[in-house]
């Protein structure tokens, strides 16, 4: 009896663990689909038949086809009848290596253009005032603008910056121009360095309307605070990115 128990528990462990290893095979293997996706590894966008995936990275065609629906619940790739599975990703790499503009990290691809939801002086809230230097509610000029490549939506920005600068934006050509290089016109003198943080949020109701993403969808959210090359902070920004249109990219060098 002992030896039948013994069988009759380790028989749904096994199987558990079975199912355990197919799925993270089909994960490891999306994650490496998910690159030549991302980065035009399928000449003409189609990717090889599921048996040709299946020899070449030695797994079973099931795992192969998980590992699809993987990349086709992220939008990556779409299955069309007569055709295969085909990448349809409107995903674009921003560089974190370098201080650009939005426009000049995607000038490759086609036109940023902004539009400007809001803009005028507000009291500076305490953890803006104290990113910025300035004293807790010292007005600064405040901007949302919701930035589109191509005509699709992008990025929900959220920008505060000083007065004595920000007062020198307002009336100028937001729409077609990067902050940062107004930002080097009116100072006469050139971006120095940013501090950022990035991580993965869900959307709130208003930026999910805005970016046209599914409510509660994830975004990624770039905190960044610029300075100019004297080293004083003069942009301080909150930026949403779509999380199925953007990638963050960067070059890392190892010091010890």
């Amino acid at each position: 009896m002992p030896a039948e128990r013994t069988r009759e528990h380790t028989a749904p462990l096994a199987a558990a663990r079975r199912r355990r290893l197919r799925a993270d095979r089909a994960r490891q293997l999306a994650d490496l689909l998910r690159h030549l996706v991302l980065t035009r590894g399928f000449p003409g966008g189609a990717l090889p038949h599921e048996d040709v995936l299946a020899a070449e990275y030695q797994v079973s065609r099931n795992t192969v086809r998980h590992a699809l629906d993987l990349l086709r619940a992220e939008q990556l790739v779409q299955r069309l009848p007569g055709v295969g599975t085909v990448v349809v990703a409107e995903k674009y790499s921003h560089g974190l290596d370098r201080l650009m503009g939005l426009a000049e990290t995607l000038r490759e691809h086609g036109r940023v253009t902004n539009e400007v939801r809001t803009m005028g002086p507000v009291a500076a809230p305490a953890p803006v005032a104290e990113r910025l230097r300035l004293p807790t509610g010292t007005d600064v000029l405040y901007v949302e603008r919701l930035r589109k490549l191509n005509g699709l939506p992008l990025s929900l920005d959220l920008t505060y910056l000083p007065m004595d600068i920000g007062s020198e934006l307002i009336g100028a050509d937001l729409e077609n121009t990067d902050v940062f290089r107004l930002l080097e016109q009116i100072t006469g003198q050139p971006l120095g360095h940013a501090e950022i943080t990035l991580e993965a949020v869900n959307a709130d109701a208003h930026s999910a309307t805005v970016l046209q993403a599914p409510r509660g969808t994830a975004v990624l959210m770039l905190e960044r605070l610029t300075h100019l090359c004297d080293g004083r902070p003069v942009d301080l920004e909150f930026i949403r990115f779509r999380g199925d249109r953007i990638a963050m990219s960067g070059l890392l060098r190892r010091s010890v």
